[in-house]
Protein backbone atom coordinates (compact mmCIF):
# COMPACT_ATOMS: atom_id res chain seq x y z
CA UNK A 1 0.00 0.00 0.00
CA UNK A 2 1.15 3.57 -0.68
CA UNK A 3 2.75 5.76 2.33
CA UNK A 4 -0.29 8.35 1.98
CA UNK A 5 -2.47 5.31 3.82
CA UNK A 6 -0.36 5.42 6.93
CA UNK A 7 -1.63 9.09 7.11
CA UNK A 8 -4.71 7.96 8.45
CA UNK A 9 -6.70 8.33 4.88
CA UNK A 10 -9.24 5.51 3.82
CA UNK A 11 -10.68 5.27 7.11
CA UNK A 12 -14.18 5.27 7.81
CA UNK A 13 -15.80 9.22 7.82
CA UNK A 14 -17.27 10.45 11.24
CA UNK A 15 -20.94 10.37 10.65
CA UNK A 16 -22.31 13.61 9.72
CA UNK A 17 -26.08 15.22 8.59
CA UNK A 18 -25.01 17.76 6.21
CA UNK A 19 -21.79 19.78 4.80
CA UNK A 20 -21.61 22.46 7.12
CA UNK A 21 -20.48 20.18 9.61
CA UNK A 22 -17.11 20.15 8.02
CA UNK A 23 -14.11 21.77 7.57
CA UNK A 24 -13.48 24.70 4.74
CA UNK A 25 -11.90 22.64 1.78
CA UNK A 26 -8.52 22.94 1.24
CA UNK A 27 -7.31 20.71 -1.31
CA UNK A 28 -9.28 19.57 -4.38
CA UNK A 29 -8.44 16.55 -6.33
CA UNK A 30 -9.25 16.13 -10.35
CA UNK A 31 -9.90 13.00 -12.14
CA UNK A 32 -9.43 13.75 -15.88
CA UNK A 33 -11.40 11.73 -18.59
CA UNK A 34 -14.42 12.88 -18.91
CA UNK A 35 -14.43 15.13 -15.79
CA UNK A 36 -11.76 17.92 -17.22
CA UNK A 37 -11.73 16.76 -20.92
CA UNK A 38 -14.13 15.23 -23.33
CA UNK A 39 -12.28 11.42 -23.55
CA UNK A 40 -15.31 9.63 -22.33
CA UNK A 41 -17.19 10.92 -26.08
CA UNK A 42 -14.09 10.21 -28.04
CA UNK A 43 -13.48 6.57 -26.43
CA UNK A 44 -17.26 5.95 -27.50
CA UNK A 45 -16.75 7.59 -30.64
CA UNK A 46 -13.18 4.81 -30.97
CA UNK A 47 -15.53 2.34 -30.09
CA UNK A 48 -18.03 3.49 -32.58
CA UNK A 49 -15.75 3.13 -35.72
CA UNK A 50 -14.60 -0.44 -35.42
CA UNK A 51 -17.67 -1.83 -34.11
CA UNK A 52 -19.63 -0.05 -37.14
CA UNK A 53 -16.37 -1.44 -38.87
CA UNK A 54 -17.08 -5.33 -38.48
CA UNK A 55 -20.86 -4.78 -38.94
CA UNK A 56 -21.82 -4.06 -35.28
CA UNK A 57 -24.24 -1.28 -33.82
CA UNK A 58 -22.92 1.51 -31.60
CA UNK A 59 -21.88 0.99 -28.05
CA UNK A 60 -25.13 1.86 -25.94
CA UNK A 61 -24.73 3.29 -22.47
CA UNK A 62 -26.38 0.51 -20.93
CA UNK A 63 -22.95 -1.05 -21.65
CA UNK A 64 -20.52 1.66 -21.30
CA UNK A 65 -22.41 2.73 -17.74
CA UNK A 66 -20.81 -1.07 -16.49
CA UNK A 67 -17.56 -0.82 -18.39
CA UNK A 68 -16.26 2.93 -16.90
CA UNK A 69 -13.60 3.00 -14.71
CA UNK A 70 -13.24 -0.76 -14.61
CA UNK A 71 -9.72 -1.64 -15.29
CA UNK A 72 -9.13 -3.06 -19.22
CA UNK A 73 -13.13 -3.07 -19.71
CA UNK A 74 -12.65 -1.71 -23.29
CA UNK A 75 -11.36 -5.27 -24.24
CA UNK A 76 -12.76 -7.28 -21.45
CA UNK A 77 -15.71 -9.79 -21.36
CA UNK A 78 -18.57 -7.48 -20.57
CA UNK A 79 -17.72 -5.88 -23.68
CA UNK A 80 -16.94 -8.69 -25.77
CA UNK A 81 -20.00 -10.70 -24.58
CA UNK A 82 -22.59 -7.69 -26.05
CA UNK A 83 -20.41 -6.81 -29.41
CA UNK A 84 -19.86 -10.42 -31.06
CA UNK A 85 -17.37 -9.09 -33.07
CA UNK A 86 -16.46 -11.63 -35.66
CA UNK A 87 -12.40 -10.39 -35.09
CA UNK A 88 -10.41 -11.98 -32.36
CA UNK A 89 -9.85 -9.44 -29.28
CA UNK A 90 -5.92 -8.96 -29.81
CA UNK A 91 -7.08 -7.52 -33.29
CA UNK A 92 -10.41 -5.60 -32.26
CA UNK A 93 -7.52 -3.82 -29.21
CA UNK A 94 -5.06 -3.38 -32.45
CA UNK A 95 -7.92 -1.48 -34.44
CA UNK A 96 -8.92 0.54 -31.08
CA UNK A 97 -5.79 1.60 -30.25
CA UNK A 98 -5.09 2.93 -33.88
CA UNK A 99 -8.64 4.85 -33.15
CA UNK A 100 -7.04 6.51 -30.18
CA UNK A 101 -3.89 7.61 -31.73
CA UNK A 102 -5.86 9.41 -33.95
CA UNK A 103 -8.55 10.76 -31.93
CA UNK A 104 -7.04 11.64 -28.38
CA UNK A 105 -5.38 14.59 -29.08
CA UNK A 106 -8.85 16.07 -30.11
CA UNK A 107 -9.41 16.04 -26.49
CA UNK A 108 -10.56 19.89 -25.27
CA UNK A 109 -11.66 21.21 -21.65
CA UNK A 110 -15.09 20.74 -20.77
CA UNK A 111 -17.56 23.59 -20.04
CA UNK A 112 -16.30 25.27 -16.98
CA UNK A 113 -13.21 23.32 -16.38
CA UNK A 114 -10.69 26.28 -17.45
CA UNK A 115 -12.73 28.57 -15.01
CA UNK A 116 -12.59 26.53 -12.12
CA UNK A 117 -8.56 25.67 -12.45
CA UNK A 118 -7.76 29.27 -13.36
CA UNK A 119 -9.57 30.06 -9.94
CA UNK A 120 -8.19 27.05 -7.61
CA UNK A 121 -4.47 28.15 -9.66
CA UNK A 122 -4.39 31.31 -8.33
CA UNK A 123 -3.77 32.73 -4.78
CA UNK A 124 -7.30 30.82 -3.69
CA UNK A 125 -7.75 30.56 -0.28
CA UNK A 126 -10.62 28.87 1.89
CA UNK A 127 -12.66 30.97 4.35
CA UNK A 128 -9.84 30.36 7.44
CA UNK A 129 -7.14 32.10 4.97
CA UNK A 130 -5.98 28.95 4.27
CA UNK A 131 -4.39 27.99 0.76
CA UNK A 132 -6.39 25.97 -1.57
CA UNK A 133 -4.04 23.79 -3.50
CA UNK A 134 -5.25 21.35 -6.46
CA UNK A 135 -4.01 17.79 -7.94
CA UNK A 136 -4.91 15.49 -10.44
CA UNK A 137 -5.53 11.45 -9.88
CA UNK A 138 -5.77 9.80 -13.14
CA UNK A 139 -6.11 6.18 -14.11
CA UNK A 140 -4.80 7.45 -17.49
CA UNK A 141 -1.59 5.94 -18.19
CA UNK A 142 1.73 8.39 -19.00
CA UNK A 143 1.41 7.89 -22.94
CA UNK A 144 -2.25 8.41 -22.90
CA UNK A 145 -2.14 11.29 -20.77
CA UNK A 146 0.26 12.77 -23.26
CA UNK A 147 -2.07 12.04 -26.45
CA UNK A 148 -5.03 13.43 -24.64
CA UNK A 149 -3.10 16.44 -23.33
CA UNK A 150 -1.38 17.14 -26.52
CA UNK A 151 -3.74 20.22 -28.02
CA UNK A 152 -2.11 22.86 -26.70
CA UNK A 153 -5.13 24.70 -25.42
CA UNK A 154 -6.06 21.49 -23.58
CA UNK A 155 -2.31 21.30 -21.74
CA UNK A 156 -2.30 24.84 -21.23
CA UNK A 157 -5.43 24.07 -18.96
CA UNK A 158 -4.59 20.42 -17.47
CA UNK A 159 -1.11 22.51 -16.62
CA UNK A 160 -2.77 24.51 -14.33
CA UNK A 161 -2.32 21.94 -11.94
CA UNK A 162 1.32 21.61 -10.36
CA UNK A 163 3.10 18.80 -12.04
CA UNK A 164 3.98 17.37 -8.86
CA UNK A 165 0.64 17.30 -8.06
CA UNK A 166 -0.74 15.23 -10.96
CA UNK A 167 -0.70 11.04 -10.49
CA UNK A 168 -1.43 9.21 -13.42
CA UNK A 169 -2.45 5.66 -13.27
CA UNK A 170 1.12 3.67 -13.82
CA UNK A 171 2.99 5.65 -10.85
CA UNK A 172 4.90 3.49 -9.12
CA UNK A 173 3.76 4.49 -6.13
CA UNK A 174 0.43 2.75 -6.67
CA UNK A 175 0.28 -0.96 -6.57
CA UNK A 176 -0.96 -3.29 -9.24
CA UNK A 177 -4.36 -3.81 -8.87
CA UNK A 178 -4.52 -1.15 -6.81
CA UNK A 179 -6.51 1.56 -9.20
CA UNK A 180 -10.32 2.88 -8.47
CA UNK A 181 -11.98 2.04 -6.89
CA UNK A 182 -9.52 1.40 -3.99
CA UNK A 183 -8.23 5.04 -2.85
CA UNK A 184 -4.80 4.71 -3.33
CA UNK A 185 -4.14 7.42 -6.50
CA UNK A 186 -6.05 9.42 -4.07
CA UNK A 187 -4.11 9.53 -1.02
CA UNK A 188 -0.65 9.37 -2.95
CA UNK A 189 -2.76 12.46 -4.43
CA UNK A 190 -2.91 13.88 -1.07
CA UNK A 191 0.43 12.52 -0.02
CA UNK A 192 2.01 15.12 -3.01
CA UNK A 193 0.38 17.99 -1.55
CA UNK A 194 1.44 17.83 1.82
CA UNK A 195 5.34 17.27 0.70
CA UNK A 196 4.74 20.55 -1.16
CA UNK A 197 2.67 22.68 1.05
CA UNK A 198 3.48 26.39 2.01
CA UNK A 199 5.70 26.44 5.11
CA UNK A 200 4.03 27.30 7.95
CA UNK A 201 0.69 25.12 7.39
CA UNK A 202 -0.55 22.39 9.00
CA UNK A 203 -0.93 18.72 6.79
CA UNK A 204 -4.22 18.79 5.31
CA UNK A 205 -6.23 15.89 6.17
CA UNK A 206 -8.56 14.04 3.99
CA UNK A 207 -11.81 14.90 5.60
CA UNK A 208 -10.69 18.57 4.17
CA UNK A 209 -10.28 17.68 0.40
CA UNK A 210 -13.00 17.82 -2.05
CA UNK A 211 -12.61 15.12 -4.79
CA UNK A 212 -14.63 15.99 -8.48
CA UNK A 213 -15.28 12.70 -10.47
CA UNK A 214 -17.28 11.71 -13.15
CA UNK A 215 -17.69 7.92 -12.97
CA UNK A 216 -18.89 5.72 -9.97
CA UNK A 217 -15.84 3.76 -9.18
CA UNK A 218 -14.05 7.47 -8.98
CA UNK A 219 -16.71 8.57 -6.60
CA UNK A 220 -16.00 5.19 -4.39
CA UNK A 221 -12.28 5.74 -4.83
CA UNK A 222 -12.81 8.98 -3.15
CA UNK A 223 -15.41 8.00 -0.15
CA UNK A 224 -12.80 5.04 0.85
CA UNK A 225 -9.86 7.54 1.15
CA UNK A 226 -12.29 8.86 3.68
CA UNK A 227 -12.72 13.06 1.12
CA UNK A 228 -15.54 14.40 -0.20
CA UNK A 229 -16.91 14.05 -3.37
CA UNK A 230 -18.73 15.79 -6.42
CA UNK A 231 -19.88 13.79 -8.83
CA UNK A 232 -20.28 15.17 -12.57
CA UNK A 233 -21.35 12.24 -14.55
CA UNK A 234 -21.68 12.17 -18.21
CA UNK A 235 -25.44 13.01 -19.68
CA UNK A 236 -25.52 9.47 -20.75
CA UNK A 237 -24.64 8.10 -17.67
CA UNK A 238 -26.52 10.38 -15.55
CA UNK A 239 -29.31 8.93 -17.78
CA UNK A 240 -28.80 5.37 -16.84
CA UNK A 241 -28.19 5.43 -13.30
CA UNK A 242 -30.93 7.56 -12.55
CA UNK A 243 -33.00 6.32 -9.04
CA UNK A 244 -29.12 5.47 -7.94
CA UNK A 245 -27.59 8.75 -7.39
CA UNK A 246 -27.86 7.86 -3.43
CA UNK A 247 -25.64 4.93 -3.74
CA UNK A 248 -23.33 6.09 -5.96
CA UNK A 249 -22.73 9.17 -3.80
CA UNK A 250 -21.81 6.80 -0.81
CA UNK A 251 -19.79 4.58 -3.34
CA UNK A 252 -22.04 1.62 -2.58
CA UNK A 253 -23.30 0.60 -6.12
CA UNK A 254 -21.31 -2.98 -5.71
CA UNK A 255 -19.65 -2.68 -9.48
CA UNK A 256 -16.37 -4.03 -8.51
CA UNK A 257 -15.89 -5.13 -5.07
CA UNK A 258 -12.96 -5.02 -3.26
CA UNK A 259 -13.49 -5.32 0.42
CA UNK A 260 -12.87 -3.05 3.21
CA UNK A 261 -16.86 -2.12 2.75
CA UNK A 262 -17.02 -0.25 5.97
CA UNK A 263 -14.40 2.04 4.45
CA UNK A 264 -16.88 3.71 1.94
CA UNK A 265 -19.60 6.38 3.11
CA UNK A 266 -23.65 5.71 4.19
CA UNK A 267 -26.49 7.12 2.41
CA UNK A 268 -27.57 10.80 2.60
CA UNK A 269 -24.25 11.33 5.16
CA UNK A 270 -23.71 14.81 3.31
CA UNK A 271 -19.93 13.52 2.09
CA UNK A 272 -20.76 14.21 -1.40
CA UNK A 273 -23.19 16.17 -4.43
CA UNK A 274 -24.22 15.53 -7.56
CA UNK A 275 -23.79 18.50 -10.44
CA UNK A 276 -24.41 18.74 -13.83
CA UNK A 277 -21.30 20.04 -14.88
CA UNK A 278 -18.49 22.26 -13.04
CA UNK A 279 -19.74 25.59 -14.30
CA UNK A 280 -20.97 27.75 -11.98
CA UNK A 281 -19.34 26.03 -8.74
CA UNK A 282 -20.77 26.87 -5.68
CA UNK A 283 -17.36 27.64 -4.18
CA UNK A 284 -18.96 28.81 -0.71
CA UNK A 285 -20.70 25.25 -0.28
CA UNK A 286 -17.07 24.11 0.69
CA UNK A 287 -15.59 26.85 2.36
CA UNK A 288 -13.75 28.31 -0.64
CA UNK A 289 -13.82 32.37 -1.52
CA UNK A 290 -15.51 32.52 -4.56
CA UNK A 291 -13.56 34.56 -7.72
CA UNK A 292 -14.72 38.32 -7.18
Amino acid sequence: MPAAQDHGAGSTPPTVGTTTDLPPVRACLFDMDGLLINTEDLYTLCSDIVLERHGRPRLPWSVKARMMGVPGSANGDTFHEWARLPISREQYQAEQLEQHHIHFPECEPLPGVAALLTHLSGDCRNTRGLPVEIGLASSSSRLNYDMKTSRPATRAVIELIPAAHRVLGDDPRIQTGRGKPAPDIYLVALQSINATRPEGTAEIAPEECLVFEDSVLGVEAGRRAGMRVVWVPHPGLAAELKGKEKEVLAGRTDTLSIGDDEKRGAIDDGWAEQLPSLENFPYERYGIVAPT
